[in-house]
């Protein structure tokens, strides 16, 4: 059983490439499994042994009431929570096969191959241009026709391109909520992550700007394998293929959306889908 306890150093040379996992029975379709996962902040328990593995090049929702623990589950995908003082997990998670608490490992380089998208837009404030390149400069692409290239393709991706390609050289500040979150999800596929994590994207847009996010993400599902934190009912279950339903720390039911959303196999899950809690 691995136990991390934070801080753990993320700036440490880089690594070999993620090692060999103990042979283990699982889905050639699977990309993470996280395996009795717990976490601790302090003396509280947010997250109770939590098992599930994410299909490759599928959506994931997570769903359930405030506190829950959704979003402490999203960010141990990428180790997220190691930036959070006092934090003790128990248990483990797996990309492709490997601890993603080896000691041994890039954190840096975890964090490229699967990118996360926030509640609230965060583009740096610098042009639209230079908010797209900036992953694939930290890691060393200086030619302008490759940049070029790396941020149109990015923007592209994130049906963003007709939109900003006269407004390169503009602030990011200046785009609109919903463009700055698309911004943003460029950003992140500009460095070519296997995996993109989504925590509540759309909390803060309007149902417009909600509806091209969700487009998006449907659109880019051949490439990617995502993973989507929502409070949005509606939400999950229009985007996602699987839906993971937590409550108080605890993994009460995870099955393929239509099935949680028709006829779940918990009451907990009924209660809470029905709006008789939460």
């Amino acid at each position: 059983m691995t136990i991390l306890e934070t801080h753990t150093a993320t700036t440490a040379s880089p690594a070999p490439p993620l090692p060999a996992a103990e042979p283990a029975p699982r889905s050639a379709a699977t990309i993470l499994e996280i395996d009795r996962l717990s976490l601790w902040y302090g003396e509280a328990k947010a997250l109770s042994e939590i098992d599930l593995e994410i299909p490759r090049q599928r959506i994931t929702a997570f769903i359930g009431p405030s506190g829950c623990g959704k979003s402490t589950l999203l960010r141990c995908i990428n180790r997220l929570n190691d930036l959070v003082d006092g934090v003790r997990i128990e248990g483990d998670v797996r990309f492709e096969g490997a601890s993603v608490y080896d000691p041994e490992l890039d954190v840096n380089l975890l964090r490229k191959r699967i990118g996360m998208v926030f509640q609230k837009s965060n583009p740096f404030p610098k042009s639209v241009y230079e908010n797209v390149a900036f992953g694939r400069r930290v890691q060393g692409m200086s030619k302008t026709s490759e940049l070029d290239e790396a941020v149109e393709r990015s923007l592209r991706d994130a049906a963003l391109w007709d939109e900003v390609k006269g407004r390169l050289g503009d602030s990011a500040l200046d785009l609109s909520g919903g463009q700055q979150q698309r911004l943003c999800i460029a950003r992140a596929l500009a460095v070519d992550p296997e995996v993109l994590l989504y925590d509540e994207p759309c909390s803060a847009l309007d149902p417009v700007a909600t509806g091209k996010i969700e487009e998006l993400m449907h659109a880019l599902k051949d490439r990617y394998t995502q993973v989507i934190v929502t409070h949005n009912m509606q939400q999950a279950s229009r985007v996602s293929d699987s839906t993971a339903f937590l409550y108080l720390g605890e993994l009460v039911e995870y099955d393929d959306t239509e099935k949680i959303f028709t006829n779940p196999g918990n009451k907990r899950t009924e209660d809470y889908i029905t709006g008789r809690f939460g």
